[in-house]
């Protein structure tokens, strides 16, 4: 909801290279509540899964250019580096949903 209500604080999370930043990070809050919204309901839920590892795999030039913003500051880095490795788990936590029968 924040990425909608707030999205001011999410842009420079989204590499320049991808041209704007507000639609990104609009598009990712429709996105993860979509995404939610699936995963709530069984008839769903394995749905959910793949659109939840997809939607993490998709963040993954974000983390990286996170990076680059915070280079240079300790707090902040040491959150990025935590930050990219900690997506695999929850990546295969998304496809273990959406294989389960």
């Amino acid at each position: 909801m924040l990425h909608l209500l707030r999205p001011r604080g999410f842009e420079f999370l989204v590499p320049p290279e991808l041209g704007p930043a507000r639609p990104w990070v609009l598009g990712s809050g429709v996105a993860e509540i979509g995404t939610a919204a699936l995963l709530a309901a069984p008839v769903t839920r394995r749905a959910g899964g793949w659109a939840a590892a997809a939607l993490l795999v998709g963040f993954v030039p974000a983390h990286l250019h996170t990076f680059r913003v915070v280079r240079g500051k300790p707090g902040p880095t040491a959150f990025a580096v935590l930050r990219l490795p900690l997506q695999v788990p929850m990546v295969q936590a998304a496809l273990r949903v959406a294989r389960a029968r």
